[in-house]
């Protein structure tokens, strides 16, 4: 088959207005936070701050996603789709790049973690621009673009690696965060040039207009009753909750346990992140992009099963020598199958099953609730880490376990095939 007619290549090609703008823009992420994402924690660490602290800040960092969650409907509809995710995207990255820039320790990263929970507000706005406007049986492959998108920061991973190797670790970090800003920054100005506000974003615009941030509250009961109302709702808003905290879980300690356990020096650590992209590069291209949105039982059994498979090989990884490497590398292919494969399904499920009209109050919601319950596990990983580096994982095996059984009770009458 030419790469030419591959379901993805075609969906691409076919976008235009919004959802290409969105998606075009995408790769700038890898070369900017992606790059610092690697070294985050181990940053931390090195600046002074423990295992429990770490831990901590993943958990402020929760509770200001959960705040701002709740209020991102109705910023986004009083200011607009594309205005929102402009002003947002800046105090939500551009800005705390600065703090973590200049961080010398727990409290600077306290305060960046207060600001970036503004990321929850450009979740929804950010959203909403890239899907209002687009042929709804393209989604899924939309979202498998983003996903693409995103881990093309494989690419740039070595630059990470040489300047750690060369200036040591909090030198290079300082410089990968001043990198960050400035193409966050350009990538949010770029956006907003290229997009245009949603046809469904005028209109409640509009509609917000003259109304009181209490009274636009108090609409969130009437998009509550909508996700009472959607067992297909319901169903993504417990998935994302799962596939939430499995993935802070992983962003915060996969470093710690690689550095301080399995013994990886700090230069190589961005590599094995690199390795994972790459393979999630592959698996959307070769199995996610052919997949049917209509028909999701298999796929998410074979995601919560790669994750799971993934977290009990890193948890096994013996050390540094030759078959160490090896199991490290077999739970990279586990895991990068699994993230693929759920982080895609978690934002298609919302997608397809919500309303456009009622997008942005029910994604609110959404995201406030996976916010809420999501709050303690920074802190309870924190904890958990400094008992012993594996047991986090152990912690992500029994919540992927959880969605696997939710799946399987869900889909429990479609037959095997779906």
């Amino acid at each position: 088959m030419k790469l030419s007619n591959h379901p993805l290549v075609q969906t691409f090609l076919g976008l235009r207005g919004n959802p290409r703008a969105c998606v075009i823009t995408e790769p700038m992420w890898g070369l900017s936070m992606n790059l610092c994402m690697p070294y985050a924690s181990v940053y931390m660490l090195a600046l002074g701050m423990t295992d429990t602290q770490v831990g901590i800040v993943a958990s402020i960092y929760m509770f200001s996603q959960m705040f701002f969650a709740l209020i991102s409907g109705m910023v986004v509809d009083k200011m607009g789709r594309r205005l929102s995710t402009a002003v947002f995207d800046f105090l939500a990255w551009s800005l705390p790049c600065l703090i973590w820039m200049s961080s010398q320790g727990f409290w600077f990263f306290a305060v960046a973690a207060l600001f970036n929970g503004m990321m929850k507000i450009t979740t929804v706005s950010w959203d909403c621009l890239m899907v209002e406007d687009a042929p709804p049986d393209k989604i899924t492959h939309i979202y498998t673009w983003v996903i693409i998108c995103g881990n093309l920061s494989a690419l740039f991973a070595p630059i990470a690696s040489i300047l750690v190797s060369r200036l040591t670790l909090i030198p290079a970090v300082r410089i990968l965060y001043i990198n960050a800003f400035v193409i966050m920054t350009a990538k949010l100005l770029i956006l907003y040039k290229l997009s245009t506000e949603t046809r469904v974003g005028v209109q409640r615009r509009e509609a917000a207009k003259g109304r009181s941030w209490k009274s636009m509250l108090s609409g969130y009961g009437e998009s509550w009753r909508g996700i009472r109302k959607s067992n297909g709702t319901s169903f993504a808003i417990i998935i994302s909750v799962l596939v939430e905290i499995v993935g802070m879980i992983s962003v915060t300690f996969w470093q710690i346990i690689a550095s301080r356990r399995i013994g990886l020096p700090d230069s190589l650590l961005p590599i094995f992140p690199m390795i994972k992209s790459v393979m999630s590069i592959a698996f959307l291209f070769g199995v996610l992009g052919r997949m049917n949105q209509k028909k999701l039982r298999l796929p998410l059994f074979g995601g919560f099963g790669c994750g799971i498979i993934g977290c009990l090989l890193l948890i096994a990884a013996p050390g540094t020598r030759v078959m160490g490497i090896v199991v490290l590398l077999l739970s990279l292919l586990f895991e990068s199958f699994g993230n693929a494969t759920l982080n895609t399904l978690r934002e298609s499920l919302v997608a397809i099953h919500v309303r456009p009209e009622d997008r942005s109050g029910i994604m609110a919601l959404l995201q406030t609730i996976v916010m809420l319950v999501s709050v303690p596990f920074g802190y309870i990983g924190g904890v958990l880490s400094d008992i012993s580096k594996p047991l986090p994982f152990v912690l992500s095996i029994g919540l992927l376990v959880a969605g696997l059984a939710l799946t399987a009770f869900v889909y429990r009458d479609e037959p095997l095939q779906n």
